[in-house]
């Protein structure tokens, strides 16, 4: 029991030091008070744009390393806790990928409940692109990635992504409603428990987690913006796995532009290893994750909230339509990703064994714009899509996320111990500041990165690939060499295309 201190005065209350005991073993002279921490579900909105996905990874640009820098500097964490997020139980819902954003992404921590108003203390120290939209108590048992029954992601591209082969991939393309009918009639197929193991990286069909569940799959109306039609697909699972929406949709995206039958879909689920394309990741977000069993045992308890956001719906899509669709948008016509990666789908064949074709039929001269250098259309073998699990698709320059170490500065200074300038904080015009370092030296993910899923959503499936449970990662533990960029040789199979990209392809 703590001792019971004698009366003070006013002015000596208030001149007392107050530390905490968890921050450091020495008082200085301080009283030490001890602050009463309590578990909490912090809500996220952020766009992905610059950042190496939402998991730390030291030495580069992340999600979470800015969130727990801003809860460092909001005095809601100790300098022990922002180093080792276990310490506070630090834990989220879903890993994005880079580049890949989130509506609604839930962080579950333990936090002092002696600020009032959490929300802003908190985005005080965040740039503009990150939000957290709410704070709620909840059991101290409550884990946001056990906790979470499933997961809704959506991703939208322009619709000339699915045009037939004998139509314009262009701008003014505009979907009809026979392709439109036949999107969805394809989409349909996905739905039910399935082995998915042609859908990721390093897993065979006989791995009993590479049966994912898909509970729904659709797509809304189409929409124009900036001249273009847009389109936006949404998928509700259990979990998924690394590349997996993106291999899915871009195989919705070939079997509509006929390169191949709708029957790949159904052969992917067999034993046999098909070479199956992942879309470009601009456009993939994380929509919800989805708490229906905790809200059922603890939502009504009277002591808990349940953790729905329908109160804050408006306030998150005047987010989202500032921060995430618009820069997907302007991303996708200004680098013009998705037309660059839809000039390389000929070359895949979609099958292991067969070799390409020998006259691909989706995109001509005519129908494309954008053609990769130095590629012809023949059947040669180093003209084909890669069809190894490094893929080639995926490889990016990772210097632009990279974060130049600097000395934690004292108060005052113009920078902050992430790296970023300190202008970057609060209501920016034009969200984050730019990442520097914009390489072109063609340095590949570290291995450490490959091997995570990109979405933290095994539900215990693939625990052992989740190095963000424990102390930052293994890189924190001594494995000072998944710390730096690992420079990879192209394989020969390897499109060229993704060097054209430097502002890398992100996602699940």
């Amino acid at each position: 029991m703590k001792r019971s201190q004698p009366e003070e005065t006013e002015d000596a209350s208030d001149n007392r030091k107050r530390v905490h005991l968890d921050d450091a073993s020495e008082t200085d002279g301080g009283d030490a008070v001890r602050r009463k921490r309590r578990k909490f579900a912090l809500l996220l909105s952020y766009s992905g744009k610059g950042y190496l996905g939402m998991q730390r990874n030291p030495g580069y640009r992340t999600i979470e390393d800015d969130l727990l820098t801003a809860l460092l500097h909001a005095g809601l964490m100790t300098e022990e806790g922002c180093t080792c997020p276990q310490m506070v139980q630090f834990q989220r819902a879903a890993r994005t990928d880079k580049g890949v954003s989130a509506a609604r992404q839930v962080v579950s921590v333990k936090l002092p409940d002696d600020i009032p108003d959490m929300v802003s203390a908190i985005n005080e120290h965040l740039c503009s692109q990150i939000r957290v939209m709410a704070v709620r108590r909840t059991t101290k048992g409550f884990n946001s990635k056990s906790w979470c029954d499933s997961r809704t992601y959506s991703y939208m591209c322009p619709t000339f992504a699915f045009a037939p082969s004998v139509e314009m991939t262009n701008s003014s393309y505009r979907i009809t409603q026979d392709v439109l009918d036949q999107l969805r009639t394809i989409l349909k197929l996905y739905k039910g428990t399935h082995n998915f193991h042609n859908f990721t990286a390093r897993k065979k069909p006989e791995d009993a987690s590479a049966n994912r569940y898909i509970m729904d799959i659709d797509c809304g109306n189409p929409f124009e913006r900036e001249g273009f039609e847009w389109i936006i697909i949404k998928i509700k699972g259990q979990s998924f796995m690394m590349h997996q929406i993106r291999k899915m949709v871009g195989l919705v995206m070939a079997v509509c532009q006929g390169l191949v039958g709708a029957d790949a879909i159904r052969r992917a689920w067999g034993q046999q290893r098909l070479d199956i394309p992942i879309a470009p990741g601009l456009g993939l977000v994380l929509e919800e994750p989805h708490y229906d069993k905790y809200n059922k045992r603890f939502g009504s308890d009277g002591l808990h909230e349940p953790l729905v956001w329908d109160d804050l719906k408006d306030k998150i899509q005047e987010f989202r339509e500032v921060h995430i669709d618009s820069s997907i948008i302007k991303t996708e016509i200004s680098e013009e990703p998705m037309l660059k990666w839809l000039a390389t789908l000929p070359l895949h064949n979609f099958n292991s064994t067969e070799p390409g074709p020998e006259h691909p039929v989706a995109i001509s001269n005519a129908q494309c714009s954008y053609r990769p250098k130095g590629k012809r259309w023949g059947g040669k073998k180093d003209d084909q899509g890669s069809d190894n699990e490094a893929e080639d698709e995926d490889e990016g320059d990772l210097d632009q996320y990279r974060v130049i170490p600097t000395q934690r500065p004292s108060q005052g200074s113009s920078t902050v111990p992430n790296g970023h300038p300190a202008d970057s904080l609060g209501q920016g015009d034009d969200g984050a500041s730019e990442v520097k370092g914009e390489g072109d030296d063609g340095v590949s993910k570290p291995e450490d990165e490959n091997d995570k899923l990109e979405q933290d959503d095994d539900d215990g499936i693939d625990e052992a690939k989740d190095e963000g449970d424990g102390c930052v990662n293994k890189t924190m533990e001594g494995n000072d060499k998944a710390s730096a960029p690992v420079k990879m040789e192209d394989p020969k199979n390897t499109i060229e295309t993704n060097k054209l990209n430097n502002a890398s392809d992100s996602e699940n």
